[in-house]
């Protein structure tokens, strides 16, 4: 049985629950906050229609292998949260939760991510060794890029 990892994220946006929510609902924005040395590319035909069932496909390179990855939005409530699943990717599991709400500063957006790696010890080992580290990485880069996109617009 492979071991089921969780990564957790919070972060304050001092904007409005229904603009932040607008923002991670617009899958075209995945590329901007996606580290560019991943060459993430979306190739599902965009403006996409955010809804449950939704399925998104992107391709992205690690290590200069390709990857391809399909998720479907298991679950879509607007402003509220919305639950995106992989259907095919590098993960055994990959399960992303993205919860939106209001406090007196701005939204709280949260992040929960639930994945597993295929290949049992050698999955473990690697995830020790790499995954964690480069999921981190990412998700710090989604982080400063958040931050300066709604600051940027805030000063318009």
């Amino acid at each position: 049985m492979s071991s089921t990892y969780v990564l957790e994220r919070a972060q304050l946006i001092p904007r409005s629950r229904d603009e932040v929510f607008a923002f991670f609902a617009d899958a075209g924005n995945l590329q901007m906050i996606t580290p560019p040395w991943l060459h993430f590319r979306i190739l599902t035909q965009l403006p996409l229609e955010m809804r449950t069932g939704a399925l998104i496909e992107y391709r992205l390179r690690l290590y200069g292998l390709p990857i391809w990855w399909r998720t479907r939005i298991e679950e879509y409530e607007p402003c509220e949260r919305f639950v995106d699943r992989q259907l095919r990717g590098p993960y055994k599991r990959w399960h992303h939760t993205h919860e939106f709400s209001e406090t007196p500063a701005g939204t709280l957006m949260k992040d929960t991510v639930r994945y597993q790696l295929p290949f049992g010890p050698l999955g473990t080992l690697t995830h020790r060794l790499t995954v964690q580290r480069l999921l981190k990485r990412i998700f710090d880069f989604r982080y400063e890029t958040i931050e300066r996109h709604f600051a940027a617009a805030q000063v318009l």
